[in-house]
């Protein structure tokens, strides 16, 4: 179990924004996160952002460093989910994910594509036109899919089967193993490695979350990817709602301290910053202290980067929480209450050094 680091990170707290393109509102919504004590803002950079919002996302990024909030850039469904569907996939049909029953996956994009990577690079670079100072590269995983009881794996295309069979001297099965489950996560860590150099290479620091134990990312798989020389910054979403869908009797504290505290453990072992996700959507009505007690749950487990899913109660998508107000007041409530966290402890630890030099 995770215990608090000795000299903790600095705090930042922030919140994910997406679903508005509206400068005049944008402001209106960044001055709202700050005056609620968050620092840190997380802008999804999509495929239709490159297309058509790529100055206002320029300004929006602007406007959001205006208001003193750092500026996370998301690669919100470039290679397919989390987030949108790849678009990149009706430029380069030849790179869709082929799981190992022989199809394609219609919306995810094989990371051994050499025209993703390529897109990828040049993603970045709008990533450094717009004023992004931290990539965030959103919950990368191993494409899974059950048909009729059986479980099929991705990527099996040509490319991948070739590095498959040279690595392990005969071909991929059907389905999943442990040598499959080790091949994806090296191709993800393989990709991970390429474009944070590149990143990096022009001044922009690399976040991951890796969503420890979600999508067949092990400790050892998230471990791979917290290794790299430029992944500075690995996190994780213990997100409760789901699982207490399935059991209403869950402990809410527990398990998101639980889970928080491998990540951190995580990131001590690599020496890396750290990233832990709030959950502010698809919150019950009635529900909402969850997001409270959820906080509390992280700060507990040493977590001192903490973000919201989403943006007030991220009511600009159908996941949205049912009562967005209720849930964003909440969750400005739960970020209070961390500042209030650290402010007493860096007071304990002030009048404890006092005591020390100064003779009473």
């Amino acid at each position: 179990m995770a215990e608090l680091i000795t000299v903790p990170r600095p705090l930042r707290l922030g919140a994910a924004y997406h679903g508005n393109r509206m400068p005049h509102h944008a402001a209106e919504d960044f001055r709202d996160m700050a005056s609620h004590g968050m620092d840190l803002v997380v802008h999804m950079l999509s495929h239709t952002d490159l297309d058509r919002h790529l100055e206002v996302m320029r300004r929006l990024v602007g406007m959001s460093e205006d208001a003193g909030l750092e500026p996370w850039i998301d690669n919100w469904g470039l290679g397919g989910p989390p987030g949108d569907k790849s678009h990149f996939l009706s430029y380069s049909p030849e790179s869709h994910v082929i799981m190992s029953d022989g199809r394609p996956d219609p919306v995810r994009v094989c990371v051994n594509s050499p025209a993703f990577r390529q897109f990828t690079r040049e993603w970045i670079d709008a990533v450094a036109h717009i004023g992004g100072k931290t990539i965030f590269w959103d919950e990368p995983h191993l494409p899974r899919k059950s048909v009729d009881g059986k479980t099929y794996y991705g990527c099996t295309c040509e490319r991948c089967r070739a590095l498959f069979e040279s690595k392990y001297g005969h071909p991929m099965p059907e389905s999943p193993d442990a040598e499959t489950e080790e091949f994806g996560a090296e191709q993800i860590a393989g990709y991970f490695a390429e474009m944070t150099e590149y990143s990096h290479s022009k001044g922009i620091r690399n976040a991951v979350c890796v969503m420890i134990g979600t999508y067949g990312m092990s400790l050892s798989q998230a471990d791979r990817i917290a290794a790299l020389p430029y992944m500075d910054n690995i996190g994780s979403d213990p997100y409760w709602i789901g699982r207490k869908k399935k059991d209403p009797g869950l402990d809410v504290y527990r398990f998101v301290r639980s889970e928080a505290e491998k990540n951190i453990d995580l990131c001590e072992k690599n020496g890396k910053d750290h990233n832990l996700w709030l959950q502010v959507y698809s919150n019950p009505r009635g529900c909402e202290e969850d997001i409270i007690t959820a906080a509390d749950a992280l700060y507990d487990a040493g977590a001192r980067t903490v973000i919201a899913w989403g943006y007030y109660g991220s009511e600009s998508n159908d996941y949205g929480a049912e009562n967005p107000v209720a849930a964003w007041s909440r969750c400005c409530e739960a970020m209070a209450r961390l500042r209030g966290f650290e402010h007493d402890r860096r007071l304990a630890a002030d009048r404890a050094a006092y005591r020390k030099t100064t003779k009473v």
